[in-house]
């Protein structure tokens, strides 16, 4: 993160703390043709996939094809549409011919900010992650090189590719491309952040200001895995969902047992229109997440040391969702730019 964004949201957690309750403005910096605020890290794109609209555009019609898949059913919008901050609303998501989803499917918000994806983290690239949906079975179920063969007499997405990459389509081509439109899916305009970050101090009500004093309590410690402009550190935990897992979580990528059930801490930006939640789904509504989370959860070995009792009053859950719910970005949802 820059310096100044560094600075920034140091002085929102002490404002929050009941020191000076003013927190600065940074000055916005431009990434392409995405204006980034100060609080905001530089983006960062590897030197094969530089920045290009060129590009994004390819990636964006990929993005929304159903080509990609076997049957020709589903496209990566099919588990990630923008009217759900390009997440799902079911537990899991079918792929070709309805097989059944085995995990919740992930918000994509800011999805170029991650440092690895997949649950628990194997994937070190936006650009590796567009193949794992591909050769899943229960998702894509198609060789990505099979893929890029059905667009071969395609004469707009070659000439796409030709404007993007100066060469025809190849497996790389679509790799990058579609991870080049997934990095332009930036949210930054939810109430919290005019509240907090563009001087509107009337952007948030009092419930909504008390469920933000309890977020960055040593009460709650929400924020001790929600924290950063992306209200996630991108850890793995156990959240004591389950005192028994079916699916092993980050173990499954490591066979290490102290990695038994943990996953990825996700993002809450956006969380009011991402239910349900949780790796598998489970829990329908923001409520029963704060039930969870007030209760402790269930005793697992591996549960984090952040989770404990809560005791929340009737009142101060309400709070707690009316602030969760100020990180809605209605701009984001509904960018012409963003859908198909």
């Amino acid at each position: 993160m820059r310096p100044h964004g560094v600075i920034a949201l140091t002085c929102l957690a002490l404002s929050l703390l009941g020191c000076s309750k003013d927190v600065s403005i940074e000055p916005e910096m431009t990434i392409g043709l995405k204006n980034l605020p100060g609080h905001f890290p530089e983006m960062e794109f590897p030197v094969e996939n530089e920045y290009s609209e060129a590009r994004v555009q390819l990636g964006k019609f990929l993005f929304y094809s159903k080509m990609l898949s076997s049957d020709y059913s589903v496209s990566c919008a099919s588990c990630h549409a923008a009217e759900h901050g390009f997440g799902a609303n079911t537990a899991t998501s079918p792929g070709v011919f309805n097989r059944p989803g085995v995990r919740n499917a992930p918000t994509l918000t800011n999805i170029g900010y991650h440092p690895y994806f997949t649950r628990e983290g194997g994937v070190p690239t936006l650009e590796m992650q567009v193949l794992v949906p591909a050769q899943e079975h229960n998702e894509f179920d198609l060789n990505i090189l099979d893929a890029v063969e059905r667009f071969k007499a395609d004469s707009l997405v070659q000439s796409m590719s030709q404007k993007a990459y100066g060469k025809p389509l190849d497996y790389k081509v679509l790799m990058r491309s579609i991870a080049m439109f997934e990095r332009t899916l930036v949210s930054k305009n939810s109430a919290f952040d005019r509240y907090a970050f563009q001087g509107d101090k009337q952007a948030l009500k009092t419930d909504e200001l008390a469920g933000l004093r309890l977020f960055y309590s040593a009460r709650t410690n929400c924020f001790k895995c929600h924290g950063g402009f992306n209200f996630t550190t991108y850890g793995f935990e156990n959240n004591g969902l389950y005192e028994v897992y079916a699916d092993e979580g980050r173990k499954r990528l490591t066979g290490l047992p102290e990695d038994e059930a943990r996953y990825k801490v996700p993002t809450l930006r956006n969380i009011e229109v991402t239910a349900p939640y949780m790796h598998d789904g489970s829990l329908s509504t923001l409520d029963e997440v704060i039930d969870h989370y007030d209760s402790g959860g269930r005793s697992h070995p591996q549960k984090s040391e952040w989770l404990k009792p809560l005791h929340l009053t009737p009142m101060e859950k309400d709070q707690l969702k009316a602030f969760l719910l100020t990180l809605t970005d209605h701009e984001f949802m509904n960018n012409p730019k963003f859908r198909n």
